[in-house]
């Protein structure tokens, strides 16, 4: 290992060395005519013999360029491309010293009617009105990556160490194959299970809403799609990927992802099994599905679950066994009839032992628990997702969206607690069990009608969407509670639980529009939904008699239901210009609500009407084509539920009780955020900055009161006004590319303020809470030889109280993380992750800190076709799961089980069969 580490060191100093002897090209690009600078155009160097790229950058608002890159001893081109402009070529026998070109003179194509581009010359990255492309071809990743490594090598791309991804400051929440949803919108799938070599291009812009497609409006959210066009020499064929894994510890894996492309048909199909707490599609060629490992891209292994589309792999914490089946359809099935759609079967068994401490405020003192428990869970879901988009003719389109999800839990669990009073004595101690079995059905459905009319100045815009969701439970609860030092009589109760939730939503909807003039549009609708909802609940005691659950419990039994009914007539403007988007929409929004509940005999109703604003603007404006400032603003009303307004009393829990307030309001909020996003193309640099910040007008917050003797709680809601919270966040990315050598920077933090007031013991209390996230990282690539990552991610919680015994808390996490990735020519890849963890302030008897090393080497071979790996989680067996949360009353230290070291071997084979034949793999050397 000594001699393999020395050779990389020789390999890095050496390659040091040779990046003195780099050169540098610069120039500048004016419009002939005008001789106003060109902004934004992009230049790049290409060999003359095969056209592949070299180096590249982007000019600056001056339209300087500058490119520092290797000497050049074969001829070679210098090359521009603008839209809008013809292209400019300089041809160079070699370059083996800098060169300035001084003043190119870009000449306008005055007939151009569409964008014409030559494949063989396609730049790296070309700037289309609101969409920024990429040519997948100009980024170099190794044969077997997937998308994901592609996106990695972008330009003002980053994909942290939890998969999400932003682009020049811009967080991305959809991502399409050729347009179209592949699984899901997401887009995680395709991550991981694509291979990048398919890709032609990478298409970026503003996320949009169907109706913002259709009629060719400005994207008024603040995030971010990715479309991947798939290159036409790859959209025929046949492509996958089979894998199957053996490991100790019991522990297995194996998944499966073909794909069958047919110009517009794509069929696909996924599946996996595994014991590991993972989702099961990666085709990371490092870790794959090694949960805490780097395939962990968009799933989130804090819980060791994922879910998409509503459907959810894996269950929570502790160790998941999970299979999982799915099916991807896309095609023209008519014509001008587009369709998509996904099925997925998952089943899960999720089992986990947890522990937790609490600390509770109270003015006059502390109360303490600790608790210990065991879980099984067992979850069974089929969901099917489908979408119809027809073009009745070029000015109407119809899309409909139905959706279809049942999924059948089987939950069980135990566990015990103690709580003790503020003097440290034990007050009472609590036993129990509880198994459950449930069935949930949810359909919904969107009809969406858009038309645009001649001149495309007025268009009319319908939709009718319904969601409707029953879930009906049948579980059998026990309960021991043992009083140490009250007179209260001590609880035992062994009690059949059937439950019936039922909601009914449907929203409709209208919206003109009419452009007044070539930026100004108006338009008017009209908004009305109506949501229903019924909760109920029948605890029927054990007869010991009969040894049968038969006697109803009418005291701890209820019934509720609500009616609400939302009118919103509004009309707003539209202000879009080269640089600056304007929307602003308003007006009354009147409420109707009706709860209903029977307890006891007695009917309860309450009605209320409300007649409050409706406001919501956002604005976007361009400084550059690099720079962006944008404000959006949001005013929301939500209505309580029924059991929160009826002063119906619920005694289900035996040291709970809860009554509702009839005098409670509606939540009334104000909703701001600002943010600014600056990417520098020619220093390949991006800094991005948001602030937001929410502010109650009423708020409606959880009041309890503690009875000292025995710590029962009864609880309610109220009402308050003032409570607030302010999150902000700045971010920095810096790639520096000499030769080989390519170097990543990125900083950044971000964190929050958040005020709350509410009621303890019938007194109000304050908290301030202050929270920091800040985060450093470094990669050094040696180009497909070496790569080394560095992250340091802390996090930092403060918060202070009013009128508690105790006046403030603190708590610090620092997490440091390491990896490396050894080539060893084109058949190996060696990895190893290693982090530390540290909690600076957490309950005795849970670990302060903790080192996870995971390691994995892989060896391709039969054309690259078949690859063997062996990898180890957790060598150091000391992985663990132990958090602090800090809440406005409390403190909370939680630990659950997590996976511990195992080693596993696994075989992959992958499918590539284009246009009928077997994909042969380039030699590259690495």
């Amino acid at each position: 290992m000594v001699k393999l580490y020395s050779v990389f060191f020789l390999l890095f100093f050496s390659v040091s060395l040779l990046a003195q002897n780099n050169v540098s090209v610069k120039g500048k690009l004016l419009d002939k005519k005008s001789q106003v600078p060109i902004e934004a155009a992009t230049v790049y160097l290409s060999f003359a013999n095969d056209s592949s790229v070299i180096d590249y950058t982007i000019t600056d608002k001056n339209g300087f360029f500058k490119l520092d890159t290797k000497k050049i001893i074969k001829p070679f081109f210098l090359k521009t491309s603008y839209l809008g402009y013809k292209s400019l070529k300089r041809e160079m026998n070699e370059l083996t010293e800098s060169k300035d070109f001084g003043v190119l003179d870009l000449i306008e194509n005055e007939n151009v009617l569409s964008e014409v581009v030559i494949k063989a010359e396609a730049p790296p990255i070309r700037i289309k009105k609101d969409t920024l492309e990429f040519n997948a071809s100009s980024f170099k990743v190794r044969p077997d990556a997937n998308v994901e490594t592609l996106l990695k090598q972008l330009p003002g791309v980053v994909v942290d160490g939890e998969g999400k991804i932003t682009v020049n400051g811009k967080e991305v929440n959809k991502i399409l194959v050729n347009g179209k949803p592949f699984f899901d919108k997401d887009g995680k799938i395709a991550l991981q299970s694509l291979p990048a070599d398919i890709i032609n291009k990478v298409q970026v812009s503003d996320t949009k809403t169907k109706q913002q497609e259709l009629n060719k409006q400005a994207a008024t959210s603040n995030n971010a799609s990715i479309n991947l066009t798939i290159d036409k020499d790859k959209n025929k064929g046949l492509f996958g990927k089979v894998m199957a894994g053996i490991g100790t510890d019991n522990r297995y894996e194996s998944n499966g992802l073909l794909n069958y492309f047919k110009n517009k048909r794509k069929v696909s199909i996924l599946t996996s099994s595994n014991n590991i707490n993972s989702p099961g599609f990666s085709m990371n060629e490092i870790f794959d599905n090694m949960a805490g490992g780097r395939s962990r891209s968009g799933i989130s292994y804090g819980g060791n679950s994922f879910s998409t589309n509503g459907v959810r792999f894996g269950g929570g914490n502790g160790i998941t066994r999970s299979n999982m089946l799915g099916l991807n359809y896309t095609d023209e099935i008519i014509k001008k009839m587009d369709a998509s759609g996904s099925y997925f079967f998952t089943n899960s068994n999720t089992e986990n032992r947890s522990s937790n401490k609490a600390t509770t405020f109270l003015p006059t003192g502390n109360l303490y628990s600790e608790s210990n428990g065991n879980s099984n869970n067992e979850t069974n879901g089929h969901n099917l997702n489908l979408e119809f988009e027809y073009k009745i003719d070029s000015m109407t389109t119809v899309v409909v969206s139905p959706k279809f999800n049942n999924t059948k839990t089987n939950n069980w669990s135990e566990s015990s607690g103690k709580s003790f009073n503020t003097n440290g004595d034990l007050v009472n101690e609590s036993a129990n069990t509880y198994s459950n079995d449930s069935n949930n059905n949810k359909f919904s459905n969107s009809v969406f009608l858009n038309k645009r009319f001649k001149g495309n100045k007025q268009f009319l815009a319908i939709r009718f969407e319904n969601e409707n969701n029953k879930e009906e439970s049948y579980g059998v609860i026990t309960d021991t509670i043992l009083f140490k030092t009250a007179t209260d009589d001590d609880v035992k109760r062994n009690q059949n639980v059937i439950s019936k939730n039922k909601t009914d939503n449907y929203h409709a909807s209208f919206e003109f529009s009419n452009k007044i003039t070539d930026s100004l549009n108006i338009n008017v609708g009209f908004d009305f939904r109506a949501d229903s909802n019924l909760t109920q609940r029948k605890n029927y005691d054990f007869n010991t008699t009969t040894g049968e659950y038969s006697n109803l419990n009418a005291t701890q039994s209820n019934y509720f239901t609500s009616d609400n009914i939302f009118l919103r007539p509004q009309s707003g403007i539209k202000i879009q210009k080269k640089n600056f988007n304007f929307n602003l929409d308003a007006g009354p929004s009147i409420m109707r609500q009706n709860a209903y509940s029977s307890y006891l005999g007695q009917d309860t109703n309450l009605k209320k009407n409300y007649v409050v604003p409706f406001v919501n603007f956002n604005f976007r404006y361009t400084l550059s084509k690099s720079k962006s400032i944008g404000m959006y603003y949001d005013y929301r009303v939500d209505l309580p539920s029924a059991n929160q307004i009826l002063p119906v009393k619920d005694v289900s829990r035996p040291l709970s009780t809860f009554i509702g307030n009839e005098d409670l309001n509606p939540n009334k909020s104000h909703s701001l955020s600002i943010n600014f996003n600056n990417y520098d193309y020619a220093n390949r640099s991006g800094f991005y900055l948001y602030l937001s910040g929410n502010y109650y007008d009423n708020q409606s917050v959880y009041s309890m009161i503690y009875d000292k003797i025995n710590l029962k709680t009864s609880s309610t809601y109220e009402n308050v006004s003032g409570n607030y919270s302010i999150n902000g966040g700045a971010s920095w990315d810096k790639t520096i590319k000499k030769e080989s050598n390519i170097y990543k920077f990125s900083v950044g933090s971000y964190g929050g303020f958040r005020f709350n007031k509410g009621f303890v013991d019938g007194e109000i209390f304050e908290s301030n809470t202050v929270s920091l996230y800040p985060r450093a990282s470094f990669t050094y690539e040696i180009d497909k030889v070496f790569t080394l990552t560095t992250n340091y991610n802390p996090t930092f919680n403060v918060s202070k109280y009013t009128n508690y015994t105790i006046s403030s808390t603190s708590n610090a996490v620092h997490k440091v993380e390491l990896q490396t990735t050894n080539y060893w020519g084109k058949n190996w890849v060696f990895a190893n992750d290693f982090s530390y963890t540290y909690n600076s302030n957490i309950a005795d008897g849970y670990k302060k800190d903790f080192y996870l090393w995971n390691t994995s080497l892989a060896y391709s071979f039969y054309k690259n076709q078949l690859t063997a790996k062996i990898k180890v989680y957790d060598i150091l067996n000391q992985n663990q799961s132990a958090v602090r949360y800090i809440s406005p009353n409390g403190i909370y230290d939680y630990e659950n089980t997590v996976l511990k070291r195992y080693m596993m071997f696994s075989l992959a084979y992958k499918i590539s069969k284009f246009g009928g034949k077997e994909k042969k793999y380039k030699e590259q050397r690495f």
